[in-house]
């Protein structure tokens, strides 16, 4: 019989410059209001000057291992999801385990934007149930806003920085990770891509002056997109966890934008108070953007021990997934 594993320490980090809706009134044509009744978002956090994204992840780390009752020693396994590492050759989680002290830990980066949180707990997940490892430090981690065009008001508004932090080990029977489903809808146009930097496309003075270095989005054909993936990833992994909609206690759901939070909601048939939602306060923080409205759940005491949660992605890729979880804390 598998191990149950689930979650025994959580962290969240969001670093301490805030750029609110009327700091963007300032820079593009917009307002408060536009930006309120289109996405729901009225801040968002954004890295300050020599501020990195393994820097976002070693605070949440920290923070983590606190709440497990453990020291960096212990990790035996780091998993980094980001899409906006420190460095173009060099893994981030490398430069973690570096900060953390996690000397007897091996170390990833896994790249899967806005789903990454998720991909990262159902593989870290898997590697615990074959026996490799007992002590996993799933992050996931990132720093959107240095690859924002902040002259572009349909995009650059929508994101914002943060870090969450797992500990995954093994727990009482009959909790932890129930069940989890992955998928992928590959797209070859840019729906969502930063389209130079790459090894197809290195960064040339051309696309610096032209914005390409950027991050663009087709925002309606992501919406189309995450109305349908949201419910769809979240129905696959009760089903494979022999699990009714109707018995989940909480859905957490990727904070990208609240029109689509509520589409998905009414696909789902579940009331809306089911629905946790911070992205208010941080905006779309990318992979980092379900354990931060995790993390907060908690703090604020509306999770408990035995409640059903369902834990919801998607981003670019097209990439989307759902976990499923009974809190074993």
């Amino acid at each position: 019989m598998l191990k149950s594993v689930g979650i025994v320490g959580l962290g969240i980090y969001a670093p301490e410059k805030v750029m609110t809706n009327a700091d963007w009134e300032k820079l593009v044509d917009t307002s408060d209001e536009w930006i309120r009744t289109r996405t729901g978002i009225q801040e968002r956090r954004y890295v300050t000057e020599g501020q990195g994204t393994s820097d976002l992840a070693t605070e949440a780390a920290k923070k983590a291992l606190e709440d497990a009752g453990m020291v960096p020693e212990d990790v035996e396994f780091i998993i980094l999801a980001t899409c906006t590492p420190d460095y173009r050759a060099q893994n981030a989680s490398s430069l973690v385990q570096a900060k953390l002290g996690a000397k007897n830990a091996a170390a990833f980066d896994l790249s899967a934007a806005c789903s990454g949180f998720i991909y990262a707990l159902s593989i870290g997940k898997s590697m615990i149930q074959s026996g490799m490892y007992k002590n996993i430090l799933v992050i996931a981690a990132e720093s959107v806003s240095k690859l924002l065009n902040m002259k572009d008001r349909n995009t650059a508004i929508l994101f914002g920085d943060g870090a969450a932090a797992a500990v995954l080990k093994e727990v009482e029977d009959g909790y932890g990770i129930i069940s989890s489903f992955l998928g992928t809808e590959g797209v070859l146009d840019e729906t969502l891509r930063i389209n130079y930097g790459g090894t197809l496309h290195p960064v040339t003075h051309e696309a610096i002056d032209n914005g390409d270095i950027y991050l663009k989005m087709n925002g309606q054909e992501v919406f189309k997109f995450a109305v349908k993936a949201l419910p769809k990833s979240t129905k696959e992994a009760l089903a494979a966890g022999n699990i009714n909609v109707e018995d989940l206690d909480m859905v957490i759901p990727h904070q990208a934008n609240m029109r689509i939070i509520e589409a998905a909601a009414k696909r789902l048939k579940l009331p809306m108070d089911k629905f946790y939602v911070n992205l208010q306060k941080y905006g779309n923080t990318s992979a980092a953007s379900v354990g931060l409205a995790l993390g907060e759940a908690v703090q604020e005491g509306k999770i408990k021990k035995g409640d059903l949660l369902a834990l919801t992605g998607f981003g670019a890729g097209l990439t989307y997934g759902s976990v499923v979880i009974k809190w074993a804390k």
